[in-house]
Formats: C-alpha cells, sequence, structure tokens
C-alpha cells in the first residue's frame, strides 16, 4: 500500500484563452481570489485523474489514475483504477485505505499525512490561501497554457509536522471557470506528484453513502501510527 500516492487535489479540464498578456505578482493574487471564490460557491465536486509522481533518484515516473469525488465538509473518496485498485475514505481528519488485493484497509489521520492535508483544505474552500501558503512572487512571471499566471504557493511556518516536507505547491487554472486545471507537489526529498483532471462535474448533488465505507467480511484492518510520503 502506498499512502505517499495520496495528495489531495481537484481539478477541471476545460478549453483555455489563447494569447492572453503577460502577468505579474498582482495579476497572481487576483487569480486566487478568483479561485478561492469559485471553491466557497462549490458543495461538491467530483472529476477524473491523472497522477503523476517523480521520485528523485528514479529515471521512470509512476502513473495512476482514477476518480476522485468531494463534498463538503470534510468528506472526500479517492478511487484509484490504475495500475492498482485502491479505494482512499476522508471524514474530516479520519482515513481509510482499502486495497481489495490485500484483503487490507488501513486506518489513520489526515494530519498524519505530509503533502495532504493542506490541498485538501485547499481546494475544498476551507481555508483563505494566504492564511495557510505565501505567495511566491519570485515566479510571478511563470505562466499556463492559456496565459493565466501559475499559482505558486509556500506553505508558512506554523510547526505543523504535517506539512513540513512541502517545499512548493504549484495551481494552474483554467481562465473561464477559474477551477484549478493541474496541481504539483514538489518535497523537500525531491519527489513531485502531479495531478491533472478532467471531465469535472461541480454541485451534482453528490449522495453522502458514497463517502461512506464499510468493512468486507474477511478483509484485515490495521492501525496507520505514522502516514509518510515515500
Amino acid at each position: 500500500m502506498n499512502w505517499g500516492r495520496f495528495v489531495v487535489t481537484i481539478l477541471a479540464a476545460g478549453n483555455l484563452l489563447a494569447a492572453l498578456p503577460a502577468f505579474g505578482a498582482e495579476d497572481m493574487r487576483e487569480v486566487v481570489k478568483k479561485l478561492q471564490a469559485r471553491y466557497e460557491q462549490t458543495r461538491d465536486l467530483s472529476a477524473d485523474f491523472k497522477q503523476t509522481t517523480k521520485i528523485e533518484g528514479f529515471a521512470t515516473p509512476i502513473l495512476s489514475s482514477g476518480r476522485m469525488y468531494i463534498k463538503k465538509p470534510g468528506r472526500l473518496r479517492w478511487d484509484y483504477a490504475d495500475p492498482n485498485v485502491e479505494e482512499i475514505y476522508v471524514n474530516q481528519n479520519d482515513v481509510k485505505m482499502y486495497v481489495p488485493e490485500h484483503k487490507q484497509v488501513l486506518i489513520g489521520k489526515l494530519t498524519q499525512m505530509a503533502a495532504s492535508q493542506a490541498p485538501l483544505q485547499l481546494l475544498q474552500g476551507a481555508a483563505k490561501l494566504e492564511e495557510q501558503y505565501v505567495l511566491d512572487q519570485s515566479r510571478a512571471g511563470d505562466r499556463g497554457e492559456g496565459g493565466l499566471p501559475l499559482i505558486s504557493l509556500l506553505p508558512k511556518s506554523d510547526g505543523n509536522e504535517a506539512v513540513r516536507t512541502v517545499v512548493r505547491i504549484v495551481l494552474e487554472v483554467q481562465p473561464k471557470t477559474y477551477f484549478i486545471k493541474r496541481v504539483s507537489i514538489h518535497e523537500i526529498s525531491g519527489n513531485v506528484s502531479t495531478f491533472e483532471f478532467a471531465n469535472l462535474k461541480p454541485n451534482a448533488g453528490l449522495k453522502s453513502s458514497l463517502f461512506e465505507f464499510a468493512v468486507p467480511s474477511g478483509v484485515e484492518v490495521v492501525k496507520a501510527p505514522s502516514l509518510s510520503p515515500p
């Protein structure tokens, strides 16, 4: 089981606008405000995702894909379909990870999962971006395919063990909707996890039962004392 693959994000795909002008630091702040407003108005989301994880020292990245579902407040279901089937359920700070192949469920706390809690809070709109992160204005000239500035975030030093391994989070925003198109998590180890989302469905009225997990018969439940990235 790979707890390190679980870095929560929610992204929307769409057609990017072409030939947009260059943007500065102030424009980055404006994009942040519009992005935050979009997610504050979103009650639930579902999307297909593709994940690429580059491990420091390894030439070949790890590729995976599946579908994710999120519902306010604090409910998440993250289903990996390829290359292995895994189901991850989050209810506030409680996490359950089910791997049918191993006939095992690992349970733990989201706050123990470095690089996981902060992105989840960000994308649910539970906190203002600039309350949790510092905008990296030195990278204000970096832009996405459609011309909007990439949002580069530096986690604030708050003594939280759960975010100390995260060096930087980079978001690419869809110009028309201001949903997130891509997110990359850069860790101190040199590992980088990138997520791209498609087929986004916001405010579809996802049922609470979708986020509930009952342990199947014959499946072992194991407590995870520490959830850490690779």
